[in-house]
């Protein structure tokens, strides 16, 4: 089957269909042109999506992403993020091998075609040509013929005439020779270009048009098998990121399986977990016996169990009042002598007395968490009200000490650091010694000096964690003198408080226990407690000295007003907020501002900093 032969006559429908072809191979590169637009699209839309759920850095987002099923959730995003990424693949290799590789080829194709289709018109130009020249001197030797017997019938007709003179005869006889002459020639013309127009004809029918359209039937079927191999390049492309796809997609498969719901609740135990024990059981209280009444050794200010030290409520060292009240800081344990098995019929003593359980509500209701250090709530409230405590004392136990962990294991790692540091620094020494002419090993003193002076700091702030981590974790013996100290005093004043109450019930003129009169007794009890918690708390020690730069006034609570020039003590210097605590004698002391006084510290003094 070839074009030139079975196709011979039809150049004009050929050349609009190879047309039509190239109409085609241009919108399929349309097509995968925008296939690639949408592939990139998408991918920066996964990206987008991706990107907007990932956690935000040093936010509350990446600590939930503890959990097992945020970890399944965030390794989806990493996973959605690679996906993203293999439709970008495809986008440029579709772009590079289909797009641009067809592009190039539909102009080398219009440019072939241009040239088969003008040897087209110019063979059908040729032949035209000679056609136009065969009628040519067709209708020339018509012609001359027609003229030629005109002039041959005119001199036979002069010949026949006995009037015309004989010169007339000889002319007209001469004038049909002449036309037949002129007819001959027109003969041989058009039988010259007659046999040209035929040999040209045969080499236009059966030699160049064949040759022509064999050469564009070529060329199109150039086009068809680009066209499909495109197409199968097309899938292949596709198919190429199958594998990477199915792995991302594997991928969330296996963070999906990795979820343990009992590892989250652990989690869950592990954030949340305060540390305190649940409060006991309550024990019915007989009022039928109103001098022998007493509470139930598991009431709600107690902890749980006999072997455990009685907590005792009105005194220095209260039980936790959960649920009903939440504390900042854990309360000191209760004295070591306080027993629980006590005999209710021996002598009275102020920790075995308890108090009936409507007191204990009521102050539940009523009773706020105890202030242990109102110079600490002054500061606070004054200079640094919704700070976070430096040890963490504002949180439940066990959370403490995850933090005090968290901060101690940060401080080991600074540590760490540092010490590398000087390593790096050392060495860098010895090279200088051993080779001046690489540098001066004295320029490395001061850098060597100063990260000795940081790893001293970090060691010093690194213990003083661990020993509130040591602390919370019960190796370090926490608060003890002001345990024993709150202990003596919590025997002083509940011993005639609770008498007091028991006086109140014998004096009953029926003998009936009165809530008011033990109302009257716990509120002493409560207000002698709150008082002594202050007043007996030692001042601190002086660590130095320093001279008031500039006149301040002392305005807001917590601030002293001093005068230029003056002479006071320091006993608690710049924590890094810009305030100094200092005082003037035993009853004036407050904050202020480091900057308008010059510290003097005292080296020996316990806490002052040494500076090198």
């Amino acid at each position: 089957m070839s074009w030139g032969t079975e196709l011979w006559d039809q150049f004009d429908n050929l050349e609009k269909h190879t047309q039509w072809g190239i109409d085609i191979l241009e919108k399929y590169i349309k097509f995968v042109k925008e296939r690639t637009e949408i592939e990139l699209n998408y991918a920066k839309q996964l990206r987008n999506l991706s990107k907007k759920y990932q956690p935000k850095k040093n936010s509350k987002e990446e600590e939930e992403y503890r959990y097992t099923a945020c970890q399944a959730f965030l390794s989806t995003l990493n996973e959605m993020n690679d996906y993203a990424g293999q439709h970008e693949v495809i986008s440029e290799n579709m772009t590079s091998q289909i797009t641009v590789e067809l592009a190039r080829y539909v102009q080398e194709l219009k440019q072939e075609r241009k040239s088969h289709f003008h040897d087209g018109r110019k063979a059908q130009q040729q032949i035209e040509t000679c056609w136009k020249q065969l009628e040519s001197s067709k209708r020339r030797f018509e012609r001359d013929c027609r003229e030629a017997d005109r002039a041959q019938q005119y001199f036979e007709k002069m010949d026949a005439d006995i009037n015309v003179t004989k010169a007339d005869v000889e002319k007209a006889r001469q004038q049909a020779q002449i036309r037949h002459q002129m007819a001959d020639d027109s003969k041989a013309d058009y039988s010259s270009y007659l046999q040209k127009f035929n040999l040209e004809q045969h080499e236009y029918y059966h030699t160049h048009i064949p040759n022509i359209f064999q050469k564009i039937q070529e060329m199109e079927e150039r086009r068809i098998v680009r066209i499909g191999e495109s197409v199968k390049t097309y899938a292949e492309l596709d198919r190429q990121v199958i594998p990477i796809i199915g792995k991302c997609l594997d991928g969330i498969v296996k963070a999906a399986e990795s979820v343990d719901p009992k590892n989250d609740s652990q989690l869950v135990v592990e954030a949340y977990k305060s540390g305190f024990e649940p409060p006991g059981d309550i024990e019915f209280e007989d009022y039928t016996q109103p001098m022998k009444r007493t509470v139930s050794d598991n009431s709600l200010s107690n902890s749980r169990g006999d072997g455990k030290p009685e907590l005792k409520f009105g005194g220095k060292s209260k039980g936790k009042l959960w649920p009903f009240i939440k504390k900042n800081k854990p309360p000191p344990p209760p004295p070591a002598s306080a027993s629980p098995s006590a005999v209710p019929n021996g002598p009275q003593s102020p920790k075995q007395q308890k108090e009936p359980l409507s007191h204990r509500f009521n102050e539940f209701m009523t009773s706020k968490p105890k202030i242990h250090c109102f110079r600490s709530l002054k500061r606070g409230l004054s200079l640094k009200l919704g700070a976070t405590p430096e040890d963490f004392s504002n949180l439940p136990p066990e959370q403490r000490r995850k933090k005090l962990q968290q901060k101690v294991d940060e401080l080991n790692k600074e540590i760490q650091k540092e010490m590398d540091q000087r390593d790096a620094i050392t060495k860098m020494k010895d090279v200088y010694l051993k080779n001046p002419q690489m540098g001066d090993p004295a320029s490395l003193d001061h850098k060597l000096a100063e990260v000795s002076q940081n790893i001293e700091k970090l060691r010093l702030e690194a213990q003083k964690f661990e020993a509130w981590l040591a602390e919370v974790e019960g190796r370090l013996p926490a608060r003890g003198e002001q345990s024993r100290r709150q202990s003596g005093l919590y025997d002083t004043q509940s011993a005639p408080a609770v008498n007091n109450c028991a006086q109140d019930r014998e004096s009953s003129p029926d003998g009936s226990y009165t809530e008011e009169q033990s109302q009257e007794s716990e509120v002493k009890v409560l207000a002698t407690d709150f008082d002594d918690e202050f007043d007996d708390e030692e001042p601190l020690p002086a660590i130095g000295t320093c001279k008031a730069l500039y006149t301040f006034e002392g305005q807001n609570e917590g601030t002293i007003s001093v005068v230029e020039g003056e002479t006071l003590y320091v006993i608690e210097e710049d924590k890094g907020d810009g305030w100094t605590r200092i005082r003037r004698n035993e009853d004036e002391e407050g904050y202020v501002p480091t900057s308008y006084v010059e510290v003097y510290l005292d080296k020996n003094a316990k806490g002052a900093k040494t500076y090198i």
